[in-house]
């Protein structure tokens, strides 16, 4: 049976996702808002222009997902291979070794 604490918590989550949707309005990143307000300051001039701008938004999109995808399999490497090398040591001597 679930305790109190873990109804409380489930409760929270719930309301944390339904008030934003149920209150209605747009959601948009802060990003685009800045640049907004940046880019209507007068005397605003941009430091450099990009080297390559993408077509569409969509080949943005396929962009930081192949970037996301890179970076979770480098973490995932990583850790997998430090837990490989934490599974190896204790394989030789049946001693666990430190945690570092």
């Amino acid at each position: 049976m679930m305790s109190r604490r873990s109804v409380w918590m489930l409760l929270g989550v719930a309301l944390i996702i339904i008030v934003p949707l149920v209150m209605g309005g747009e959601f948009g990143g802060a990003d685009a808002e800045v640049a907004a307000l940046i880019e209507a300051r007068e005397g605003f001039a941009p430091w450099f222009t990009p080297i390559w701008e993408p077509p569409s938004g969509e080949v943005a999109s396929l962009m930081f997902a192949l970037q996301a995808a890179l970076g979770a399999l480098v973490i995932g490497y990583v850790v997998g291979r430090r837990h490989g090398r934490r599974e190896g040591l204790r394989g030789k001597d049946g001693t666990t070794p430190p945690t570092v």
